[in-house]
Order: C-alpha cells, then sequence, then structure tokens
C-alpha cells in the first residue's frame, strides 16, 4: 500500500473518506479476505492510486469487519466501489472490472486539464475581453475536445459577437444528450430566434406595417424575433402569442414553436414562461 491507497475502519473513515474527499475524489473499496473479484480488483486500484500521483485516494474497507460501513453505503455484493466527491457518493461499481474501464471511471471523476484555461476565458470575458477569451476558449477545445462547458461557453461568445454560422456549426457539433443538455437547449433557442432578426426591416418598419396592417403575420414575426434578440421577451412574447390568435397554421405554427424557443431560452422557473405558459395554454385548448 502506497500513502494514496490506504487501509480504512469506522474509527478513521470520516478524517480519511469525507474529509479527504473535501480536496480530491476518494474511491472507496469494499473488500473481504474471502472475496476471489477483490483479489483481482485491488491491485488495479493499488497500481492506478500510484500511478494517479495523489489525483485520487483509494480506500479500503473489509466489509466484514465493517458491516455497519458497508450497510450505510449500501453495499449488496463485492467488491464494491464507492467514489465520494464532496462527502458524497456521485458514481459507484461493482465487481471486478478490467483496468481500462476503472481508469475510465477515474477519469471521469478528474476535472479536464482544459478547465484552468477555461476559467481564464471567463475572468478575460469579465474584463470585456473577447478576443482573448476566445482564443483561451479555442485552447480549451483542442486540449480537451470533449470538454463541453468550455464548447458552450465559445457558443455564446460567438452569439454575443454576432457570428451566427459559427455558433450553429459548434451548436452541431455538441450532442443533445450532452450533461449541459439545458444550457444547450437554451443556447440553441437563443441561436434560433438570433437567426430570425438577422437581416430583413427594422424595429420601425416593421411596427409601421403593423399599424398599417395588424394581420401582417410576417411582419409580426420578424418584429417579435428581433424583441428577443435585444432581449426584450416580454415584448416578443405578446407578438407571438398574437400570432398564434390569429392563425395557428401560420408558417407551420410557427408562432407556438417560436414561443417554445422562449421558454427553453428563459428556462422553467421563469416568471415570464409561468405566465405565457398558461396564456399559451389556454388559447390553444378553448
Amino acid at each position: 500500500m502506497s500513502t494514496h491507497c490506504i487501509d480504512v475502519s469506522e474509527s478513521n473513515f470520516m478524517q480519511e473518506v469525507v474529509e479527504a474527499s473535501r480536496h480530491l475524489p476518494v474511491l472507496v473499496d469494499f473488500w473481504a479476505p474471502w472475496c476471489g473479484p477483490c483479489r483481482s480488483l485491488g491491485p488495479i486500484l493499488e497500481k492506478l492510486a500510484a500511478e494517479y500521483r495523489g489525483r485520487i485516494r483509494v480506500v479500503k474497507i473489509d466489509s466484514d469487519e465493517n458491516q455497519a460501513l458497508a450497510g450505510q453505503f449500501g453495499v449488496r455484493g463485492i467488491p464494491s466501489v464507492k467514489a465520494v466527491v464532496d462527502g458524497q457518493i456521485v458514481n459507484e461499481f461493482t465487481g471486478a472490472l478490467p483496468e481500462s474501464a476503472v481508469r475510465e471511471f477515474i477519469d471521469a471523476l478528474l476535472p479536464s486539464p482544459a478547465e484552468p484555461l477555461r476559467q481564464e476565458a471567463q475572468a478575460a470575458r469579465a474584463r470585456g475581453e473577447a478576443d482573448t477569451a476566445r482564443k483561451l476558449l479555442l485552447q480549451a477545445i483542442g486540449l480537451d475536445p470533449k470538454h463541453e462547458q468550455a464548447r458552450l461557453d465559445l457558443i455564446e461568445l460567438l452569439l454575443d459577437a454576432g457570428e451566427l454560422a459559427e455558433a450553429q456549426r459548434l451548436l452541431d457539433e455538441t450532442a443533445e444528450d450532452i450533461a449541459e443538455r439545458g444550457r444547450r437547449d437554451s443556447l440553441a433557442a437563443r441561436l434560433a430566434l438570433a437567426r430570425g432578426a438577422a437581416g430583413g426591416a427594422d424595429e420601425a418598419t416593421l411596427r409601421a406595417r403593423l399599424a398599417a396592417d395588424a394581420a401582417d403575420l410576417a411582419a409580426r414575426l420578424e418584429l417579435a424575433n428581433r424583441l428577443a434578440a435585444r432581449q426584450d421577451y416580454r415584448g416578443a412574447l405578446e407578438e407571438l402569442l398574437e400570432i398564434v390568435r390569429r392563425d395557428r397554421g401560420f408558417q407551420d405554427d410557427i408562432g407556438r414553436r417560436t414561443l417554445l424557443q422562449i421558454f427553453s431560452l428563459l428556462g422553467p422557473d421563469n416568471d415570464l414562461v409561468r405566465a405565457y405558459r398558461s396564456k399559451l395554454s389556454s388559447l390553444v385548448n378553448r
């Protein structure tokens, strides 16, 4: 055993597992001397604990000698490995996995090597240094192409700059089922609204068209997109609701679909979303 892989019991559990997990991921290996698969998994965990050089810790708990801890962790079979971060179980597996699978399990617990670059980019953006932030995010993605947050940060930066085509390309390369799906969906909605507002007439011209003909739904839709692009969401929602009220079939029910895009952008807990979702429901179900 090394300093990165130690035996733990109830007497030192709080210090060696809970407190230690505030600083690095702790893998808790529940095992027993009579368990054959435990004898296969144990050396793999010890090897990787040494290889990762202090980025993780492995603790071994004899489940026969520490039945209360095994019960507390819900151990039903051994070997059973629980990953603890900040005092909470964040992942686990049961049975003897091959080294490659254990390595993958560990890698998922560790922060991306690109995260420091992302943090620098956020600081640069807060200072108003958008070009510097963009370069840092591109470096981060180059270092770790799977870093979802860095990619989403860059898409947001591109949206701010009005570079819609590049934002769309990066969004298309981002899986829909990523961990930060809510943020991805929000950015997709924002991009769709921005594309709808790009080009065309200015706001004054659109309002003049509507003053002359309130049934000009194309002008009303374009105005809604422009209002949403400058974050006047209440105004945009009103215009879109009016489109739904006048003609559900207009451009394949685009009024309702664009309302839903804004709902996605703002999130379910937003007061405007609650109010206008109720209005939309009353309108389409009457």
